[in-house]
């Protein structure tokens, strides 16, 4: 499952996470986005088990992207224990998406 992150949902989903968390920045008109959220999806659903993913609209939630010092999408964010752990930058394909994400467990 994948949650919209907000301004409002933010903090509250990565500080109360049981799980690591993987955060997507993306926009609509962003074509790696694209390419890249199916990718992230099938992530959230193989590893439902052992991982949060999350989903930030930069449109609708620029603060975030802000306070991450986010210049270019699609960018991803991994948190552990509330922490910041890695960021990606860029489309990846789902194999780096994988080693990306085993960094948290």
């Amino acid at each position: 499952m994948v949650t919209t992150l907000t301004n409002a949902n933010f903090e509250d989903f990565i500080a109360k996470a049981d799980k690591p968390v993987l955060v997507d920045l993306w926009a609509s008109w962003c074509g790696p986005c694209k390419m890249l959220s199916p990718l992230v999806d099938q992530l959230a659903e193989e590893y439902a088990d052992k991982l949060l993913v999350g989903k930030v609209n930069v449109d609708e939630a620029a603060d975030i992207a802000m306070a991450f010092n986010v210049n270019s999408i699609p960018t991803l964010l991994l948190f552990k224990d509330g922490e910041l752990k890695d960021t990606s930058i860029g489309y990846v394909p789902k194999n780096a998406l994988v080693d990306f994400v085993s960094k948290a467990f």
